[in-house]
């Protein structure tokens, strides 16, 4: 009997999007107003089903609308999206999304994508580069030799790394750059591609699950509760430090396991192709030469610069995109590669990450069939509704699980923050808590369900890796329900003192 296969990424998000597009049919239709703030003419915008109203923008004008925000946080910048207006929900027209918007949403998702899609083709491009002048190879070899023994430094090194700038500035999307980059590095250690993976997607997972001072999260999150983003600061360093330590340990585990009996991997199968695509057997006697160090520390620098231009200077996908094309120009410039050589390669290389392209093009397609079926503000209300008459106790944790399973149709951080905010942080007034548990709970739960969210980066980050679902499941399923009964004995201890 032939064995039934794992369906691919792809497919994955495609039988999602179609059962999105049923859902749209089975859940009514709803909307709640949303109160937006016009910078240019310092006034309020309020838009319900029948009209669009201008209002003053004063804290008079929040206050009557039950929106319990200081005025600066819209004025100064802190919140730039619309937010809902708690108490107005209505039930709309049904949108059911039929079998023509189910065709259509992952060109609509490609197109809505193009940003972050072009970086990862950016990307691979210059990862195509710098492979084609010897580099990488050479420092691979290089650092392979310095750590050996010590390899398991590697791992508290690219997780603890990742992780901080995860809580800081939301390091999430950026971190496709850093697959092709590591996993040869790993390789060489004799660890198997999982280790890498984890590395990286549980470092800015959990880095941004237990985010401090990430804009896109922690402070936009605070600022729509209504609440100043330090507090209940401290609690989440607390929490960012533990639940990292407890992923360094689960990772350096399963990677010792690995090290010491090949077998033991859970894509041991994989192994030959994994080692064959990503070149793990590096050149010994492929000497590291002042060229070949001023190339990788002009490839190193592309990342330094992204990472200061995202966090202090406000940059997105186009200048990180820039920032990355400039530096395929540089190092092709400096290995003095030919014009036309040069071309082959960025274009081969772009072309190698062109299927998580498509990954992150499908994903977005699933968030759009949602939008136009109008069912995201009716999960939102019932969702608010089903807290009633709880104790303070079962009601944070319900907080956790509901934001969990919301952000499998939200997997917009800062989206989520400004849509659901407004409404449910009014809730913990009700029990006695104070709204920063909310803010935290928010967090919590999107953190631990990204660690395996199919709608997230996940899929477009085993793509990379060329790693099945179904086996990312196995290696992190337990390090989940570890991370879930320690984020609930924290939150339900964090309610009572």
């Amino acid at each position: 009997m032939k064995k039934i296969k794992f369906p691919t990424a792809q497919t994955i998000l495609l039988i999602i999007a179609g059962l999105v597009a049923i859902l749209t049919w089975l859940v009514p239709s709803g909307k709640y107003d949303s109160l937006s703030y016009n910078k240019a003419e310092n006034t309020f915008t309020k838009t319900s089903l029948s009209k669009t109203v201008t209002l003053a923008a004063t804290q008079e004008t929040l206050d009557d609308l039950e929106i319990k925000i200081p005025l600066d946080k819209f004025t100064n910048g802190d919140i730039w999206k619309p937010i809902s207006i708690p108490n107005t929900y209505k039930e709309v027209k049904a949108s059911p999304q039929g079998v023509t918007a189910f065709i259509k949403s992952p060109i609509k998702g490609i197109i809505e994508g193009a940003d972050i899609i072009f970086l990862v083709l950016i990307i691979g491009g210059l990862i195509g580069i710098i492979n084609y002048t010897g580099a990488f190879d050479a420092g691979i070899s290089w650092l392979a030799e310095t750590l050996k023994g010590n390899e398991y430094i590697l791992i508290i090194l690219v997780t603890g790394l990742i992780a901080a700038g995860g809580t800081t500035f939301g390091l999430a999307e950026e971190t496709i750059a850093f697959y092709p980059i590591l996993i040869p590095i790993f390789l060489a250690a004799k660890y198997d591609a999982i280790v890498p993976l984890a590395c990286i997607y549980i470092g800015s997972t959990i880095g941004t699950m237990c985010s401090t001072t990430n804009p896109f999260s922690a402070i936009i999150a605070s600022d729509a509760a209504g609440i100043n983003w330090t507090t209940g600061i401290t609690g989440r360093f607390v929490m960012l430090g533990l639940g990292t330590l407890i992923c360094i340990l689960y990772i350096i585990r399963y990677a010792q396991r690995v090290k010491k009996d090949p077998t033991k991997s859970i894509i041991y199968d994989q192994k030959e192709d994994i080692e064959k695509h990503f070149g793990s057997t590096t050149n010994a006697t492929l000497k590291l030469t002042t060229r070949l160090r001023f190339i990788l520390f002009i490839f190193i620098s592309c990342f330094i610069v992204m990472i200061y231009g995202v966090s202090q200077l406000e940059w997105w996908f186009i200048e990180m995109t820039v920032v990355f094309l400039v530096g395929a120009i540089a190092i092709g410039v400096i290995g003095k590669i030919k014009e036309h050589n040069f071309v082959d390669v960025f274009v081969k290389g772009a072309g190698d990450l062109l299927g998580v392209a498509i990954i992150i093009g499908i994903a977005r397609g699933v968030t759009i069939i949602m939008n136009d079926g109008q069912i995201s503000d009716t999960l939102l209300y019932y969702a608010s509704n089903t807290t009633n008459g709880m104790n303070k106790g079962i009601f944070i944790n319900a907080m956790l699980y509901i934001y969990g399973g919301l952000s499998f149709f939200i997997p917009s951080s800062s989206g989520m923050a400004v849509l659901t905010m407004p409404i449910m942080s009014p809730l913990a007034d009700g029990v006695g808590i104070g709204r920063e548990m909310i803010v935290n709970a928010y967090q919590y739960g999107m953190g631990l369900f990204a660690f395996i969210n199919p709608t997230g980066l996940i899929l477009a980050s085993l793509a990379i890796v060329k790693v099945g679902y179904n086996k990312w499941l196995k290696f992190v399923m337990p390090l989940v329900i570890i991370l879930l009964l320690f984020t609930m004995l924290v939150l339900t201890i964090s309610v009572y003192i």
